[in-house]
């Protein structure tokens, strides 16, 4: 499942070694250094997570959590700290956290609890491994793309937009939907960005003598069509 998440971390090491390694495997990613920020951004977007610092300027992270839960935002969340020790984790835990993460630590880990507390929250997550629309398939897992037997070499962020119109599949997909879900908040967007990725697209999906599965609808944006 591809994700916006939203890394408040005032630490640039750990931040650009985290939104690294989320953007390799596709993510969208939004950096936040201060506390203040880091709620802002998590009180305005839709993300799919948080991972956050204990520890931040001007607000630390469990201040954060318990504001953003009083608020009734229960984006699943994952704090990281130096702090180790049981009472620490019970205290993150009752703020709110979904999981709790003690530094230093693997990407890999990471990465598997951040889609464990995503799948807890949907469980629907857990569940697919592949979306089909027509005779087009995507494997989440080992992400590749295919129409019939035919492979579709996809760029990640080619994969990202259409894995979020297949999810859609049938309904309308605006421009607006596709810059907040798949590109990052600090990315400033030229005019077109979404017309020039969505023709690159189609130019792969739709071949020559196939069905056109990618629509644009004048005043609204775009649709994968559903299977007739």
């Amino acid at each position: 499942m591809t994700m916006r998440i939203l890394v408040i971390e005032d630490e640039a090491r750990t931040a650009d070694f985290i939104e690294r390694g989320l953007k390799e495997k596709g993510h969208a990613v939004d950096v936040c250094r201060t506390g203040p920020e880091g709620l802002s951004f998590a009180q305005g977007g839709e993300h799919d997570a948080i991972i956050l610092d204990r520890m931040l300027p001007q607000m630390d992270g469990l201040t954060i959590l318990k504001t953003l839960r009083a608020e009734d935002n229960q984006t699943p969340a994952i704090i990281l700290s130096a702090l180790g020790q049981i009472d620490h984790r019970v205290e993150g835990l009752k703020a709110g956290s979904d999981d709790y993460l003690v530094k230093p630590f693997a990407f890999s880990e990471l990465l598997a609890r951040l889609e464990a507390i995503v799948r807890r929250r949907d469980p629907r997550a857990a569940e697919q491994t592949e979306l089909k629309v027509d005779d087009l398939r995507l494997d989440l897992e080992k992400r590749r793309a295919f129409r019939g037997a035919r492979e579709i070499d996809l760029l990640p962020r080619e994969f990202a937009i259409l894995e979020y119109m297949m999810r859609n599949a049938g309904r309308p997909v605006t421009r607006t939907m596709l810059l907040n879900h798949v590109w990052d908040y600090q990315f400033e967007p030229q005019a077109n960005v979404v017309d020039v990725h969505i023709s690159r697209l189609r130019r792969k999906i739709d071949a020559a003598g196939e069905r056109p599965l990618i629509e644009t609808l004048r005043g609204e944006g775009y649709r994968i069509r559903s299977a007739t």
